[in-house]
């Protein structure tokens, strides 16, 4: 009873989450994990934890002179559960290699190549994905850190043009790069629970290292569209078997989105969108055919408050969720990196894979704080109450420890 009144209240007060200033740019399609963010976040890292001056004048001289830009990142999470079904705690982390090569620029726009390679490792029986398992969750508590060892998550050609305002990825993409997108959609620096990043837990598949097509343009100085078309059966551990799934199965995930902004450089801080998804079946993942809708809606006041209304509605497609919707609210310590955030979610698991189960309650508190410019370290906790494959436990309190190192 007490989630369901503070949730109302959520609702009903609109408080808000907190905003980054290091996404005050003009990547105006993608997330903050995609790569051309990524490596701006690098560049603007002026006080390292410790000297790395040879190094930084490497990458600078790969910029200058060949219009490369490299970064990398490790980042190390940790989890311990009051109850569980199976162990109690999990542990994994991941090392990423990204980049951007500019093969040309002019006054209309650029031409690049992307990439971003991983090596997710689970260090204790369960990875953190597998996680939500042990704890009869209809769900994950987080949805990267997984034992899927080496693997290509985005290998695609970047195209922009019309002074900026449209571009085109065509290659091996990740779609929660540019589905349903907002400011603390990541998992790797924000909310790590599905609930609170891409579709709500209600969109199916999701894939990566996929092969396919993204286009978005502005239609306005306030409207844009987004679309795409991805492999729905992609595996990034086996990225090039893609080239045999998609065009001999021809089982793909779709979406088109379109969203409205203030400003183009308030994207991520107000916005309104809707997205529309459909996903073929695949007989061999065992899923059906599915389809659903998606809004996000997100606002920002007094620079340093930032809040968002969330959620979305399913139908098969292998959706974690039949419905979901959040609400949030955040705070930006002033003069400093430091993010405060919370979220709340009321979510109907999928009958298809959960059977008839009740709906959930899942919370995220997380404190993000910064070490230097180049180190994070976020304790969180997550409450989840009457997880739906766990009947016998009205809340479990799930601890977590997060650390990321930029290099």
């Amino acid at each position: 009873m007490y989630a369901k009144h503070l949730f109302t209240l959520l609702l009903s007060s609109g408080m808000l989450l907190a905003t980054p200033s290091t996404y005050e740019r003009s990547a105006y399609y993608t997330s903050p994990d995609a790569v051309s963010n990524l490596l701006t976040d690098t560049k603007e890292d002026q006080t390292p934890l410790f000297s790395m001056a040879r190094y930084e004048a490497w990458k600078a001289s790969l910029q200058e002179n060949y219009a490369l830009s490299l970064g990398a990142d490790y980042h190390l999470v940790g989890f311990y559960a009051n109850r569980s079904m199976d162990d109690k705690e999990s542990l994994g982390g991941v090392f990423r290699l990204f980049g951007e090569w500019q093969m040309y620029q002019n006054n209309s726009g650029s031409g690049s190549l992307v990439f971003k390679l991983e090596h997710r490792h689970a260090l204790s029986e369960i990875s953190p994905v597998d996680f939500s398992n042990a704890l009869g969750y209809a769900g994950l508590v987080q949805s990267t850190f997984s034992d899927q060892q080496l693997r290509l998550t985005t290998l695609y050609w970047k195209q922009s043009f019309n002074d900026n305002n449209a571009v085109i990825y065509a290659g091996f993409l990740d779609v929660t790069e540019y589905v349903d997108v907002y400011l603390l959609i990541s998992p790797w620096n924000a909310f790590g629970n599905m609930v609170f990043a891409t579709g709500s837990a209600t969109m199916g598949g999701l894939p990566d290292g996929a092969l396919g097509v993204m286009a978005a343009a502005w239609l306005n100085d306030r409207t844009y569209i987004v679309g795409g078309i991805a492999d729905a059966n992609a595996d990034p551990t086996d990225p090039f078997h893609g080239f045999e799934t998609l065009f001999d199965d021809l089982e793909t995930f779709k979406s088109i989105e379109i969203g409205w902004t203030t400003q183009k450089e308030a994207l991520y801080f107000d916005n309104f969108h809707l997205t529309l998804w459909q996903m073929d079946a695949r007989p061999q993942a065992g899923t059906q055919e599915g389809w659903g809708v998606n809004f996000s809606l997100t606002h920002t006041f007094n620079t340093n408050w930032m809040g968002f209304l969330r959620g979305g509605y399913s139908v098969d497609g292998g959706a974690l969720l039949e419905r979901s919707i959040s609400s949030g609210f955040g705070y930006k310590i002033p003069d400093r990196e430091d993010i405060i955030g919370f979220g709340m979610n009321w979510g109907i698991p999928n009958d298809e894979l959960y059977g008839d189960a009740d709906a959930q309650w899942t919370s995220e508190l997380f404190y993000r704080y910064q070490i230097g410019k180049r180190t994070q370290i976020t304790p969180s906790l997550q409450l989840i109450a009457d997880p739906a494959l766990f009947p016998d436990t009205d809340l479990i309190a799930l601890f977590g420890l997060r650390l990321e190192v930029r290099f």
